[in-house]
């Protein structure tokens, strides 16, 4: 195994036709340089001139020492994360692959320090995490609603619904309102209702539009903004980010009651009726529905017939490692 540390260009040239999350793409990554605290450095690990595995990371110097963390805090980014990319498919070539790749990564940021903290959040496409558990770091399952439409007609789709959910949809479509895509005129107020809803549960919102704003522009037609209107005044809406695999709900959602009829259902179901009728380049086959973690959230996402999916969080173990995750901002994720 040969570590490297490439550009941007050769990460892009390196990445896999699929399997990854949209903030593994350069584009997403470029903006996350921009605004994250800290320095990108993205490894590539290479079995000859072939990359075969790929973690984009942040570093950050704090005073009480480094911290390594893919993907960094207080950007919106749920996963990110290592990829591998094996010549073969047998088992035992990949499990090689994933310990050599884990062990290299480990050393080169030297995770093994007393004072540096490494973290990373893996994609649900990366499922065995034991190399870094044997490296003595902790590995927490966590999960996710995907929600597969690859060969379903929308009939199929809602018919996977909940009664109670189709109902929603259903008394949402009768409303004189209008739904559409919008572009970051409309982003920007998904943004500023999340930011907002974020203040009436007295929790601080950590993005800046001006992030936002770069991160859409950059993902062009990877990214849609889904807009809910009675006339021109806006009731509510949904920003989605694409990879080639998936289309992730990013931000906004947040339950309106318009003439006693919760609409934000109605919004989801157009995502969806995209995703089959409209898809972005790629063609992307799921709808990760993400806040599988949270008992409030889940009994409202589990009514969409979703598969749930687990996913893992790895990080640097033992007592020292909490002053260090309290001053990465870490502790409350």
């Amino acid at each position: 195994m040969n570590l490297e540390t490439i550009s941007l260009s050769d990460w892009d040239d390196a990445l896999p036709e699929r399997g990854y999350e949209p903030f593994h793409t350069a584009a997403a990554l470029e903006v996350v340089a921009d605004h994250a605290t800290g320095d990108l450095e993205l490894l590539c690990g290479y079995k000859g001139d072939r990359p075969v595995a790929l973690l984009p990371l942040v570093r950050r110097d704090e005073r009480v020492g480094e911290a390594v963390l893919s993907p960094p805090p207080s950007l919106g980014i749920p996963r990110l994360g290592p990829l591998l990319m094996p010549a073969s498919p047998k088992q035992r070539k990949r499990e090689s692959l994933n310990r050599a790749f884990t062990e290299a990564v480990l050393d080169h940021v030297g995770a093994d320090g007393r004072f540096t903290l490494f973290r990373t959040i893996c994609p649900p496409g990366y499922g065995d995490p034991r190399p870094y558990e044997w490296a003595g770091l902790t590995v927490e399952p966590t999960f996710t609603y995907r929600l597969d439409v690859a060969g379903r007609s929308l009939d199929d789709i809602r018919s996977g619904f909940s009664r109670s959910l189709r109902r929603e949809i259903r008394d949402a479509e009768d409303l004189d309102l209008t739904l559409s895509r919008e572009g970051i005129d409309g982003a920007r107020e998904v943004f500023e209702a999340t930011a907002e809803r974020y203040a009436d549960q007295g929790r601080s919102f950590p993005m800046a539009w001006e992030y936002v704003r770069d991160l859409l522009t950059a993902m062009d037609e990877h990214a849609r903004v889904y807009v809910l209107r009675d006339g021109d005044r806006f009731l509510t809406g949904i920003t989605v980010l694409y990879s080639a695999d998936r289309a992730y709900f990013w931000q906004g959602g947040a339950r309106t009651v318009h003439e006693g009829v919760s609409v934000n259902s109605l919004v989801h179901w157009d995502v969806l009726r995209e995703l089959v009728e409209d898809p972005p380049a790629g063609e992307p086959t799921a709808y990760d529905l993400m806040g599988a973690n949270t008992e409030r959230l889940c009994r409202y996402k589990s009514k969409f017939g979703a598969t749930l999916e687990p996913y893992y969080v790895v990080e640097s173990a033992g007592r020292s490692m909490e002053a260090a995750k309290r001053a990465h901002g870490l502790l409350s994720r």
